[in-house]
């Protein structure tokens, strides 16, 4: 792997008598999505500060782009420093400024650059965040995602090589959590910024981070991706990953990627040879689409009416479901066959059409112009196995046979 952009070695960090940091070892890389997990008060947000230069370790070095950052002259870590930019917790706009000037105020306060450059920068930001029609309000007139847009308007106006993101999702609601953390995954692709965020929203990080640095009694115990993570066996496993991530997750009401992986290792064991079983894989398509024209916390309510209902016209008749990646859920429907799972997809497909169209209308922030029709489809895949088939290889059939099952569409005139 390429030299990490930042990296370090056995940091230490200590306040007075107590050790918050001990031989701490990690590597982000650039370009990547980096959540750092543990509980609360384990340290998150002194390793954070340690990133953005505002803490120094009392042992152990933190080297960026390979070299010791306290070897570095001054000029050296100024320009370090300054391709980083921070994202705070509670947004921190000043409710005194309209939002274009709070996100002008980096500009204005860290460069030389004229009253041109700064405006140019800074409506660039505001449209590439949707957030034309509001640039001349106050943070109180904002919505609370439009607040989140802001926030990382600012964030990105100096063009930073790397954002820190504290808690980002804290006190918010499970649709509008993954929404923001849609948002974050988005402008990550489209700057191509590298995003470290400390999180305890497990597992809704799974689907938007490459790597997972996980936080335990005072040192790193576990880095690499989040297929890797589930696979991980130590005592974190049980004392933070069960207490963070739970049985659910809280977006879709469907088992946690780990749980469902249980069920189902427990409900193969209980089959008995020749006895079949039916995984049902899903994708929601154009989740794009509906970001673009209704908003992220649409799409995450079109995610959110996916996992609801799966989960009721499924779970009925003893199946599990997970979200497996961010617009896929797979079921497994332990005792049935190919014709039931296809007569229980019909009434699912009812279910969407009747009612679950709706809900998502009602979660869009905006509505799409007249001539504008926003469209977006659910294709499934069954397949069935047997008790000597492992799921995935049945999980990867179901996903090849996979067509579309429903077309739904907003018509802009509505």
């Amino acid at each position: 792997m390429d030299t990490p952009l930042i990296e370090f070695r056995d940091v230490t960090k200590r306040f007075g008598q107590r050790t918050i940091l001990e031989h701490v070892n990690l590597q982000i890389y650039e370009g990547q999505v980096t959540t750092i997990i543990g509980l609360s008060g384990s340290g998150k947000s002194v390793l954070l500060k340690h990133i953005i230069g505002l803490l120094k370790p009392d042992e152990g070095a933190i080297l960026f782009r390979g070299d010791p950052v306290n070897k570095m002259k001054k000029s050296e870590m100024a320009a370090s420093l300054a391709q980083i930019s921070y994202m705070f917790q509670d947004n921190a706009l000043f409710d005194s400024m309209t939002v274009y000037d709070n996100i002008a105020l980096p500009l204005r306060e860290t460069t030389n650059l004229d009253k041109a450059e700064i405006n140019s920068k800074v409506m660039a930001r505001i449209e590439q965040t949707e957030l034309s029609d509001a640039a001349h309000k106050y943070p109180s007139e904002l919505s609370g995602g439009m607040q989140k847009r802001a926030a990382l308007a600012r964030a990105l106006v100096t063009d930073p090589r790397i954002v820190l993101f504290d808690e980002p999702t804290s006190g918010q609601d499970p649709v509008r959590k993954n929404a923001i953390l849609s948002m974050i995954a988005q402008y990550q692709r489209k700057f191509g910024f590298t995003a470290i965020l400390v999180s305890h929203e497990i597992p809704d990080v799974y689907f938007i981070s490459n790597r997972i640095l996980a936080l335990y009694d005072r040192s790193i115990v576990f880095q690499g991706t989040p297929e890797e993570l589930e696979k991980f066996s130590h005592p974190f496993q049980d004392e933070v990953i069960k207490s963070l991530e739970g049985l659910q997750e809280e977006l879709t009401g469907l088992y946690s990627r780990r749980q469902f992986k249980v069920l189902n290792h427990t409900q193969l064991k209980r089959r008995a040879r020749g006895e079949t079983y039916s995984v049902v894989v899903f994708t929601l398509e154009e989740l794009n689409a509906i970001i673009t024209h209704l908003g992220y916390i649409a799409a995450q309510e079109a995610i959110r009416r996916m996992g609801i209902y799966i989960e009721k016209n499924f779970s009925a008749i003893g199946g599990f479901s997970t979200r497996r990646h961010t617009n896929e859920f797979v079921t497994v429907l332990p005792y049935s066959d190919i014709a039931e799972a296809e007569s229980i997809l019909k009434d699912f497909v009812k279910d969407f059409q009747e009612q679950g169209i709706e809900k998502i209308w009602a979660g869009a922030h905006r509505r799409p112009a007249s001539e504008v029709c926003v469209e977006f489809a659910i294709l499934a895949g069954i397949a069935q196995g047997q008790p000597v088939a492992e799921v995935d290889a049945v999980i990867k059939s179901a996903k090849q046979q996979q067509k579309e099952i429903v077309r739904l569409r907003f018509d802009g005139g509505r």
